[in-house]
């Protein structure tokens, strides 16, 4: 009978080994290694060439932005900052003549600077507060389902659209003491008239009016696209559980609005802090600089009494107390929604 027996020191035979597998059973050599190796070396080189392509393809993009921020920001924002220490005038007169910090320190003691800053902020006080609350009001109003929904929003935003010259005129002619609507309407139920822009107690109020009429229509419609996108779950679970309308109100809408709220909130604030065109078209800053907001004052200064150089530092310890309170309202904003 005959038997097979395997030689002495036979290596191990196929699926039993302990090199590399290559699927088959086999084993890979040295050379598919280095291959694979090769392989993956080739691939990285690539996507890096790829990406270097990529990087500059997107360069002719970019440049033309670049060229215009900074010769239109950073320069402008350069050469403002050293004008602020110098005495430059616009007759030509003085611009080499360094003052250094004088200019700043006449600005904290110029009675009128703080006197433009103090307007600035009340009308900064009278106008936000009722611009984010009117537009969220015509908003709830618009987003429950009024007959007509067009006509509502055609109507709260087309005056956001006006320029300002046209709308101070309107504004003007409703304001005229004797034949203005206001006045005429006072008239008739027996209320003396208002000196709405002559008198310095109503004067503020009125720009403020003006502003809000005019302006309300932006906010309305971040409001009224945030509520379109708070999910209907919300309150069918809430009146599924026995909710009316003023707790879904409380409960879901407002808390659901917080970020819109803040995000109008920061904008509002630095809209009015940058008053000027409607103040400086009504009233020019009267009565007795009443309405005068610190842009009116730095105007009047800079191309009026050809101080440039004053001017400057005036606008920017406005810049500096601007950056501070859009930081504090982030800040403040932003610990809320934590």
């Amino acid at each position: 009978m005959a038997m097979s027996s395997l030689p002495t020191g036979a290596g191990p035979g196929p699926g039993t080994g302990t090199g590399t597998g290559n699927g088959n059973g086999t084993d890979a050599g040295p050379d598919a290694v280095d291959d694979s190796r090769a392989s993956a070396e080739r691939r990285r080189r690539g996507r890096g060439r790829g990406r270097g392509a990529s990087g500059v393809a997107g360069w002719p993009f970019v440049v033309p932005f670049l060229v215009f921020f900074v010769l239109f920001l950073v320069v402008p924002i350069g050469f403002g900052l050293w004008m602020s220490f110098t005495d430059s005038s616009l007759t030509g007169h003085g611009d080499t003549a360094f003052a250094g910090l004088g200019n700043y320190t006449e600005a904290f003691t110029d009675s009128e600077v703080w006197q433009s800053l103090g307007n600035t902020a009340w009308f900064t006080v009278l106008s936000s507060v009722p611009l984010v609350l009117f537009a969220l009001v015509m908003a709830l109003l618009v987003h429950t389902g009024l007959p007509g929904q067009w006509v509502w929003r055609l109507s709260f935003f087309a005056p956001y659209l006006l320029p300002v010259a046209v709308v101070t005129q309107v504004w003007n002619l409703l304001y005229q003491p004797e034949s203005g609507m206001f006045n005429t309407v006072l008239k008739a139920v027996g209320i003396d008239g208002i000196g709405w822009l002559v008198e310095e107690r109503y004067a503020m109020w009125s720009v403020a009016i003006l502003t809000l009429w005019w302006t309300v229509g932006f906010n309305f419609l971040l409001y009224l696209a945030a509520l379109q996108s708070v999910p209907d779950h919300l309150y069918e679970a809430a009146a599924l559980d026995g909710a009316g309308a003023w707790r879904r109100l409380w409960s879901i809408t407002l808390p659901q609005l917080r970020r819109t709220t803040g995000l109008i909130a920061v904008l509002q604030v630095l809209a009015s802090l940058k008053v000027f065109d409607q103040i400086y078209l009504l009233t020019k800053g009267g009565p007795a600089g009443s309405t005068r907001p610190i842009l009116e004052y730095i105007y009047d200064t800079g191309f009026t009494n050809y101080r440039l150089g004053y001017a400057s530092a005036v606008s920017y310890v406005f810049f500096a107390i601007v950056l501070v309170l859009s930081l504090a309202q982030l800040k403040l904003f932003s610990r809320r929604e934590d």
